[in-house]
């Protein structure tokens, strides 16, 4: 009945920008139409409907969480605890929770229609509409979470369905991961020295094993003087630097030729734009072509890839369909490996199992040469340090940079060492933890 007398002021509603106002005007609007006081007499007759005290607060709650939130979705996008959410088709929702892990949620859509009539909603609500000829959709949610829209029997059995990956908000500082055991301080300052010096560097791992998370975390350690490009499908990435130029990937922006933009033309723009560090959110595919080319030009890159080792890594870039020359490898500098995995106690976890240093190919044995500067061991669920008093990156080119003698190489590790101890007296001590306060 509500929403029937609201359509005479849809335009006005339309109109309103500002949530907060938007929020006011329906509020006004549902006290003219309701009232929780009985008439007094029935000779004076009144529009207005007669509603309870109760259901006068559930009226409120349902229209503002129907015309300014996500509808039924609203609660699960405000609970911080919150990662992911699922709608695999007709049935519940399910979400994936910080603490209580895999969850499957009261929420459901008993038929096709209703699961089908809510995702073009959904996607009419984020003005990225999909239909039966663009039945897929990637999009980002006004809070920045990431939306995947997949319309139509004809091509998901289960009827429509939709994931949402909940933006996290301020991102996990280098000491919170420490905090929870995802690295230790040895690993931040071993990886401070690196990016401060401009090494090229990939996050890599499977799918939510806390990549994006790991990468915003180290941003800290980029120069703050250091001008910035971040490309990307979605925005995820974070840089806390003024100087960041933040450039997103365009698809189906018309019907004209030409009209989608992906990362390969951004990138290639980025080199034209005197960066001192690229950061592409994720690489996939031919865009690794123009990434190394930057690495070789002086740029320094950073980047998220989907592989389970240093070995798959460089089969994948060296194979189909990327193919970087085996020769162009050790331009980059670092891989640092990133998982979900399971500790001793059975809880599962994130764990960077290790950082490598890529040494370089030889052709002649057709072989690469690798280091690991640091190892997870699972049984202990501990680090070990195979690289300390070992590393070919901090003897043999950042103790170079930073003007160190030949014979004084061995230096380079007291200054790891100290930064170690100066980020453990900020996190200990001063009880710092937050991104941007670290």
């Amino acid at each position: 009945e509500i929403d029937g007398r609201m359509v005479q002021f849809a335009e006005e509603i339309g109109r309103i920008e500002d949530k907060d106002e938007k929020k006011a005007l329906l509020l006004e609007l549902i006290d003219e139409f309701c009232t929780t006081q009985k008439q007094a007499t029935p000779k004076v007759k009144s529009n207005k409907l007669v509603v309870t005290p109760v259901e006068l607060e559930a009226i409120r709650y349902q229209v503002l969480r129907d015309k300014v939130g996500f509808g039924v979705l609203q609660p699960l996008l405000l609970d911080n605890n919150i990662e992911d959410i699922s709608c695999s088709g007709v049935g519940h929702i399910f979400v994936e929770h910080k603490i209580f892990r895999s969850v499957q949620c009261a929420i459901t859509f008993p038929t096709h229609d209703d699961v089908d009539e809510f995702t073009v909603w959904l996607g009419e609500w984020i003005k990225s509409p999909e239909t039966v000829r663009n039945p897929l959709v990637d999009a980002v949610l006004p809070d920045g979470s990431r939306i995947n829209i997949v319309y139509g029997r004809e091509i998901s059995k289960r009827g429509s369905n939709f994931t949402i990956r909940k933006f996290s908000g301020t991102p996990t500082s280098v000491l919170e991961l420490v905090e929870f055991g995802s690295l230790n301080y040895m690993m931040a300052s071993y990886l401070s020295l690196m990016l401060e010096e401009g090494m090229n560097v990939f996050v890599v791992g499977a799918t939510a094993s806390g990549k994006t998370t790991l990468l915003n975390a180290i941003n800290t350690f980029i120069k703050p003087e250091s001008k910035i490009v971040t490309i990307e499908d979605t925005p995820e990435v974070y840089v806390p630097h003024k100087n960041w130029i933040q450039e997103v990937t365009r698809f189906g922006g018309g019907d004209k030729k030409g009209s989608d933009v992906g990362m390969f033309e951004l990138l290639k723009a980025a080199l034209r734009q005197r960066p001192d560090r690229i950061i592409v959110g994720e690489i996939r595919s031919v865009e690794a072509v123009v990434a190394f080319q930057a690495m070789q030009t002086g740029h320094g890159v950073m980047s998220t890839f989907h592989a389970a080792s240093v070995e798959k890594l460089i089969q994948r870039l060296t194979g189909d369909p990327i193919n970087i020359p085996k020769t162009y490898i050790d331009n980059l500098n670092l891989a640092v490996i990133q998982s979900a995995v399971r500790l001793p106690d059975g809880k599962s976890a994130r764990r960077v199992l290790s950082i490598n240093e890529i040494i370089g190919y030889d052709p002649t044995s057709n072989s690469f040469s690798f280091l690991e500067a640091f190892r997870w061991d699972p049984a202990k669920d501990a680090v070990e340090l195979p690289g300390y008093m070992n590393s070919y990156l901090l003897e043999q080119v950042i103790a170079i940079k930073r003007g160190i003698p030949p014979h004084r190489r061995k230096d380079i590790y007291d200054e790891v060492k100290r930064r170690a101890r100066v980020f453990e007296e900020l996190h200990k001590e001063k009880g710092v933890r937050d991104f941007e306060r670290f």
